[in-house]
């Protein structure tokens, strides 16, 4: 089974930086497509970012193209993303999200969750 589990997750204040990890175990890391989504206080989940098993191909969401940026070492088993001049519309829980195919970046194509990693943004 494979576990996920992030971190990195706290509070900023606007125009600032963080940097979330997302650490795997228990399955074939270099396999997996990755992704990040959030979920903000009251709205749905969304896609923020996917990366490829080889990290060759990446994707964004409108909302956070040219901020964020998504990489993954399979050498240590995991996947970061990294968020640039942060906005408090980026208030979120961020989950990390698994997928047995070597690239997704649809919900339904991920299999596995973590936990999730709060992301407060002030303004």
């Amino acid at each position: 089974q494979v576990q996920l589990v992030e971190s990195g997750g706290g509070l900023v204040q606007a125009g600032g930086s963080l940097r979330l990890s997302c650490a795997a175990s228990g399955g074939t890391f270099r396999s997996y497509g990755m992704g990040w989504f959030r979920r903000a206080p009251g709205k749905e989940r969304e896609f923020v970012a996917a990366i490829s098993w080889s990290g060759r191909t990446t994707v964004y969401a409108d909302s956070v193209k040219g901020r964020f940026t998504i990489s993954r070492d399979n050498a240590k088993n995991t996947v970061d993303l990294q968020m640039n001049s942060l906005k408090p519309e980026d208030t979120a829980v961020y989950y990390c999200a698994a997928s047995n195919a070597g690239y997704a970046n649809t919900a339904p194509s991920f299999n596995y969750w973590g936990q999730g990693t709060q992301v407060t943004v002030s303004s």
